[in-house]
């Protein structure tokens, strides 16, 4: 389940990934107002199965109402496992040579029937500062692993007879049963410091929301915030199967730029750090 607003530059690449894993994408369109629309279309009995319109409304970005029609999704379309899933993500094995939907269907066979995936963020450097181009995962090499806490991405999951329920990028459901062993996500958070600019800055969060707590950093974002790191705070991609998934951030770097207070990350700063040593000790 692909939900996308102005995706033009990742849509084509997630959804042509998807089908070279053997993932048939279903996708949900955010009332788009570029060429995302008319991109997946293209798709159609080629990757994508179904496209549908979301409508924007008045508050813009409202992730509720996302999660909510993903969670209706999850009762008719015609799966054995769906994922909650972003444009701007590549998912991937970390088992070279396995797609992921082996990969899954080795969880579902050891009787799981959720999964987690450890995220690998990748960004611009001031070293390599623009790829916004469509082969920008050729050459956007530099990442840096995100866990804020653990289970961060569970948001694949075994078809359920009964609802479930997706709170941002987690999914739960009665008699859930995780994989001990997460999958991997590589996030190709922005390409450029321009694309930085117009993906925060220009986008209109629901102000419930934000009040709620959520889109913490993303709705307080400026430009003067925006600044690309060195390569040499960062780790070089070589393959899938080499990303080193170890002492990872639990913040992301645009965020370590705002001068913005986060009690909740620090009143359960103890607690994330428990997750992440579960996460990499295979516990």
């Amino acid at each position: 389940m692909l939900q996308v607003y102005n995706e033009q530059r990742f849509v084509a690449g997630c959804i042509e990934h998807l089908r070279e894993q053997g993932v048939g994408v279903y996708l949900i369109d955010n009332e788009s107002t570029d060429d995302t629309l008319a991109i997946a279309e293209r798709y159609v009995g080629r990757g994508v199965v179904g496209i549908e319109t979301l409508p924007r409304g008045e508050e813009g970005f409202v992730l509720r109402a996302q999660c909510a029609r993903q969670e209706e999704l999850a009762q008719t379309l015609d799966a054995d496992w769906l994922i909650h899933h972003d444009a701007d993500e590549i998912r991937v094995s970390p088992k070279r040579g396995q797609t992921l939907v082996e990969a899954i269907a080795e969880v579902d066979a050891a009787g799981f029937n959720a999964v987690n995936f450890l995220e690998f963020t990748f960004v611009p450097t001031r070293e390599s500062p623009d790829h916004d181009h469509p082969d920008f995962q050729r050459t956007m090499r530099s990442y840096y692993p995100f866990l804020p806490s653990f289970p961060h991405r569970l948001n694949a999951w075994k078809r359920q007879e009964g609802p479930v329920t997706i709170r941002t990028h987690r999914v739960s459901f009665p008699d859930q049963r995780m994989a001990p062993e997460s999958l991997y996500m590589k996030h190709y958070m922005y390409l450029s410091a321009d694309h930085a600019l117009e993906k925060y800055l220009t986008r209109r969060y629901s102000a419930t929301e934000v009040e709620a707590g959520l889109h913490r950093w993303q709705a307080r974002l400026r430009p003067e915030h925006i600044h690309l790191p060195s390569e040499s705070e960062l780790r070089r991609y070589h393959s899938d199967d080499t990303l080193d998934p170890t002492n990872p951030r639990t913040s992301h770097l645009l965020q370590d730029r705002m001068d913005i207070p986060d009690a909740a990350s620090a009143a359960k700063g103890s607690r994330i750090l428990r997750g992440v040593r579960r996460a990499f000790s295979g516990g």
